[in-house]
């Protein structure tokens, strides 16, 4: 038997007037550079509340040993576990079971040709079977629009930078 989970008390509608910024969420990951002092390479994250803590290695593809998780893994799981989130959450406002929804983020990591610089790019694929590609159309719009990772992909996501005294 499944153990049932309560669903998050989040809604789609404009439910607040803010004019600043209002977290209903804060987490804290601290990643450390391990034996090369590189946290790509043999890092190690931890969330403050325990709940994370993995090791990082960089993948095979950019010269590690690709024995652990890379940022762009994490970055992915995140990405796809938000935006299943918000799509289910759009699937059950028009009585649609979210059941067999599947998301696969696919986050490639490069270089920015303008500059040299690194870029990700994200590619979502968004498995629905036996919903009608017309019905289901309009509610990827609305999870797109209401998922702060997409969000922050198309927006951006104002960051601060600070060295610890």
């Amino acid at each position: 038997m499944t153990e049932q989970v309560p669903l998050p008390n989040v809604s789609t509608q404009k439910d607040y007037a803010g004019t600043t910024f209002s977290p209903i969420y804060t987490t804290t990951v601290t990643v450390h550079g391990g034996v090369a002092s590189h946290g790509r390479a043999s890092g190690r994250a931890q969330s403050s509340d325990g709940a994370l803590d993995i090791d990082l290695r960089l993948p095979a593809e950019l010269g590690g040993d690709g024995q652990g998780t890379n940022p762009e893994q994490l970055f992915a799981a995140g990405f796809a576990a938000c935006f299943h989130g918000a799509l289910s959450l759009v699937a059950r406002q028009e009585e649609l079971d979210p059941a067999a929804i599947s998301v696969d983020a696919t986050v490639a990591f490069g270089r920015d040709p303008d500059d040299g610089g690194y870029l990700l790019h994200v590619d979502l694929l968004v498995n629905w079977p036996e919903v009608d590609p017309e019905i289901a159309s309009p509610l990827l719009e609305q999870a797109d629009a209401l998922c702060p990772y997409a969000r922050m992909a198309w927006r951006g996501t104002p960051t601060t930078i600070t060295l610890a005294s």
